[in-house]
């Protein structure tokens, strides 16, 4: 790099004349030439030396193609809505039901808009009353203990700090999603109606509670059949009649597209599999390849499986309790037999488009893309249909039977509700079934891409440490297939992807893609206090990143409390999995208690909550006198309840202690974060 100081040095030595003593160093032409050149020089030079501002200026003068309008009360009069539907979902079913009801209101002669909070300033709830005739609804559904969901977290916050917001002229509704056998059933949008009510909002309709574990689809019907009539009432406005179908999105096929511009997997950008960005999220997940793919059971007829992915070079970090969301597709077979049922060409390219120009959700997944793409990577095939799905199908049925039956099972009359239960729900028919079973039923394959869900990422405990493995995230899970009543055989979406993830596929590296998700779910801050894990099955997930990282700090040479673990499985010699590293870590004393169930090896049923009841001196003595913290993983519906059942007995029959103190005692430790639960249903 030529240095622009030492060239003036040189100039100023080249130019000088020499001089008598006393005279002037420079002539009035030595200063001409000398600015001359050193203007020629700045000239030349400084726009080499700093190039960088001339692009940011650029850049700053061209806004970027994906900005989004975070007031929602300007697109609502800009579009005309006077109906906003927010939803807090993680699983996609909120958001769903937040489509569905905005779809509704047009039956009201009203105009509804679904709205992600995170994308918008929720503190404009106060001016919803601008728009005459407004309602808020909010489909909140509650994720892991108690807590909003990922896009609902700063709705949940806003609501917290605001004590002085005054929302006595919004009208409001709330519709929440959650599962009877978590302890904090619903407590998103329990404290979403509760808050919106103390900031002085109208709620113009009770609260709606959906329990997953019973039939989410039939507690949505049967709350939203009732709450229209209400608005109607509220505003008073009738509902045309129109029950016809509503279609969102428009086909636009594409004849002669650059391949190039095609979305073959990716979720937002293009090309975003091939060439990877940090940072890696939902939106943008990393391809990790698979660098184990073991079977972990020694025998039965169960297929439990561990998997190791590498994520060097990513900059995705994770600690012990973290979950990794993998995202699966779909059983091609499966994919084939829909493009064959409804005889077209998967690999058409397409794209559906919103009708709703102003809408943010210009397409129901990535577009443009083909029919087999979107089956096999964006839309869940698998699952039951809910109701509005089979309602708007019914249209496409030429056989009138098969046109009734599928409107009685999306009405909410008793029969129809029994019916959608019987044949649908616990027959396990997905769509692919309903086709096979109803033959006159043949909807143009757009429009049923448009009514189906999309397929959601699915969540895993993190089965290993990062300060034992920083490169690398373990995978413990049990392969899911079972044969529903009309004899198919149904198998686990993700489980299945995940068992044909070999090494290597052909010479290829197999890869998954995935993000890592925080969880609450942490060894105590204090390497010494100790540690009472109960995880039968794949629930011993977690504490398998546990042990290694009470061994790494042993290593480090750390005081390292008890760390006792209860583990469960059907018998000994088949699926006692991990043994080989549970009983070196008891050997090295890592572990200090290693109690195992084997529910199966006797007559008489044995499980981690009769061990627990055994050893009660023990359990009672490190959770009162020593300030244990207790952990669970796994099974929500019967497990968690049954240890917790049990602790409550010990704390009652060594504490001294009533039910009801019992039953305080164990709610005090789970609000000191003494007693964490990483449950599923």
């Amino acid at each position: 790099i030529l240095n622009v100081a030492d060239m003036d040095a040189d100039t100023i030595t080249h130019t000088e004349a020499p001089v008598e003593e006393g005279e002037p160093y420079f002539t009035s032409l030595d200063l001409f030439l000398f600015s001359l050149i050193v203007g020629i020089i700045i000239y030349y030079f400084m726009p080499r030396k700093e190039p960088e501002p001339l692009p940011e200026f650029k850049k700053l003068d061209t806004p970027p193609p994906a900005t989004r309008e975070t007031s929602f009360i300007e697109k609502m009069k800009k579009t005309g809505k006077n109906i906003i539907v927010f939803y807090g979902s993680q699983t996609g079913t909120a958001e769903e039901f937040a489509n569905r009801l905005s779809k509704d209101a047009q039956r009201y002669g009203m105009k509804g808009m679904a709205a992600d909070p995170e994308e918008y300033d929720m503190g404009e709830l106060s001016r919803l009353s601008e728009i005459e005739n407004s309602l808020a609804i909010f489909c909140m559904a509650t994720y892991g203990e108690g807590d909003p969901t990922d896009n609902a977290q700063d709705f949940y916050d806003w609501l917290q700090e605001n004590d002085d917001e005054d929302l006595s002229k919004l009208n409001y509704t709330v519709f929440a999603l959650g599962n009877k056998t978590y302890e904090h059933y619903n407590a998103m949008g329990k404290y979403v109606d509760k808050r919106l009510a103390e900031l002085g909002a109208t709620r113009i309709f009770d609260l709606g509670l959906g329990d997953d574990d019973g039939n989410l689809e039939e507690d949505f019907v049967s709350w939203r059949e009732q709450f229209w009539p209400a608005v109607c009432e509220h505003f008073g406005v009738e509902a045309s009649g129109d029950e016809s179908s509503i279609r969102q999105y428009e086909l636009q096929e594409h004849t002669d597209i650059n391949m190039n511009k095609v979305f073959t997997g990716e979720f937002s950008r293009l090309k975003s599999f091939e060439i990877q960005k940090p940072p890696f999220d939902s939106k943008n997940p990393f391809l990790a390849p698979v660098t184990v793919n073991r079977k972990l059971n020694k025998a039965g007829d169960r297929h439990l499986m561990h998997l190791e992915l590498d994520i060097t070079g990513s900059k995705i970090r994770y600690e012990s309790g973290d979950h990794v969301a993998v995202f699966p597709t779909n059983d091609s077979a499966l994919v084939n037999k829909l493009g064959q049922i409804l005889g077209v060409d998967l690999d058409v390219v397409i794209s559906l488009n919103n009708l709703d120009e102003e809408s943010n959700k210009k397409h129901p997944f990535p577009c443009p893309t083909s029919y087999r793409t979107a089956l096999t990577h964006y839309l869940d095939i698998t699952h039951p249909p809910r109701t509005n799905v089979l309602y708007e199908l019914a249209q496409y049925a030429s056989d009138p039977k098969h046109q009734e039956t599928l409107r009685k099972m999306a009405s909410s009359s008793p029969e129809g509700k029994a019916l959608y239960q019987n044949w649908v729900l616990d027959a396990c028919r997905n769509i692919l079934a309903i086709l096979e079973d109803m033959p006159s039923l043949r909807p143009p394959i757009d429009h049923l891409c448009e009514l189906l869900p999309r397929l959601q990422a699915r969540y895993y405990s993190i089965a290993s440490s990062s300060k034992v493995h920083p490169n690398s995230i373990h995978i413990c899970a049990v392969v899911v297939e079972y044969t529903t009543k009309t004899g198919r055989l149904n198998k686990g979406v993700a489980t299945n992807w995940l068992k044909n993830k070999l090494v290597t596929d052909n010479g290829h590296k197999s890869t998954v893609p995935m993000y890592i998700r925080k969880s609450q779910f942490r060894l105590p801050f204090k390497a010494t206090s100790p540690v009472i894990m109960i995880g039968p099955g794949t629930g011993i997930a977690p504490f398998m990143g546990f042990i290694q990282e009470r061994g790494w700090l042993k290593e480090q040479g750390k005081e390292v409390g008890e760390t006792v673990l209860y583990f469960g499985c059907r018998h000994k010699n088949e699926d006692y999995i991990y043994q080989e590293e549970l009983e070196e870590a008891e050997k090295n004393n890592v572990l200090t208690q290693l109690n195992v169930a084997f529910s199966r090896d006797q007559e008489h049923k044995i499980y981690v909550q009769h061990l627990l009841k055994n050893n009660k001196e023990n359990i009672w003595k490190l959770v009162h006198s020593e300030n244990a913290h207790i952990y669970i993983c796994g099974d929500a519906r019967n497990m968690a309840k049954d240890v917790q059942t049990a602790l409550h007995e010990i704390a009652e029959e060594l504490g001294g202690m009533t039910r009801t103190q019992a039953t305080d005692y164990i709610k005090k430790l789970m609000t000191k974060g003494r007693y964490s639960q990483d449950v599923w249903s």
